[in-house]
């Protein structure tokens, strides 16, 4: 997995904690939930198919605050162009439905991966009347970068450089879950679609801050501030299906 952090960024690298999920510290009120294994789009009247049973892994909205959509409501991050906006200015915070994807850092080929699959579906979610919102840990200009380069539209696209939302929502981060979690060996089974998305890749989006090189991403699904659906990747590229993102987002009338 050397392709992920090379030898040059992780002698410098300063990670606050082990990678345990545990590990990151944060606020009293932020405890990090148990990671549980279940489906969170079907229904209670719906009897499970096999792939939602098999295949599907997701945290439990009920690890979570009850009022973690407020909480993030009042976290910041930056717009590409460096302006900086709370999370509950990005959709609208009674009925609106917004995808939340926290992508790993802008230098990240999974992210670039990640970020090129949403921008394939953002007409989808769009038609859905579905708001896409995607987070990378860095400053906005390496934002740009990936936006310029990719391209990713800008409008949809934020900087977290101190990674509070990650915190906050208690995303897991270390070196073992960097480059030697299990969870990652589904990337060698998307060899194209990596392939395409990195046609223009560039080590320049890693942040200048190493230690963010080693943070894990999520996918979160919200109506309002009311949390329906969470993912947080195990390890580099685990990230969540986005026929199950869809599928949470569907289910939701819109407004």
């Amino acid at each position: 997995m050397a392709v992920i952090a090379s030898a040059q960024t992780l002698h410098v690298l300063q990670p606050r904690s082990v990678s345990s999920p545990q590990s990151r510290r944060f606020p009293p009120r932020f405890p990090r939930a148990p990671h549980v294994k279940t489906s969170l789009s079907l229904k209670s009247t719906e009897a499970p198919n096999i792939r939602h049973s098999l295949l599907v892994r997701a945290s439990s909205t009920s690890d979570f605050n009850p009022d973690i959509g407020e909480i993030l409501g009042e976290v910041s991050v930056f717009t590409a162009s460096g302006e900086s906006v709370l999370f509950k200015d990005l959709w609208d915070q009674k009925e609106g439905v917004a995808v939340v994807a926290l992508l790993r850092h802008f230098g990240c080929f999974c992210c670039w991966e990640l970020a090129s699959a949403l921008k394939e579906s953002k007409a989808r979610f769009d038609s859905a009347g579905v708001k896409l919102i995607a987070v990378g840990v860095g400053t906005p200009n390496k934002a740009c970068i990936l936006a310029e380069r990719l391209p990713f539209p800008m409008d949809c696209l934020y900087a977290d450089p101190d990674r509070k939302a990650y915190d906050v929502l208690g995303l897991y981060y270390g070196l073992s879950r960097t480059l030697f979690s299990p969870a990652s060996a589904k990337v060698f089974s998307r060899f194209e679609s990596l392939q395409k998305a990195l046609k223009n890749y560039t080590l320049e989006g890693t942040p200048d801050d190493k230690s963010g090189v080693l943070q894990q991403g999520g996918m979160f699904v919200f109506k309002g501030k009311q949390l329906l659906y969470a993912w947080k990747d195990e390890g580099t590229g685990d990230h969540a299906p986005l026929d199950d993102i869809f599928d949470a987002c569907c289910r939701v009338p819109v407004a």
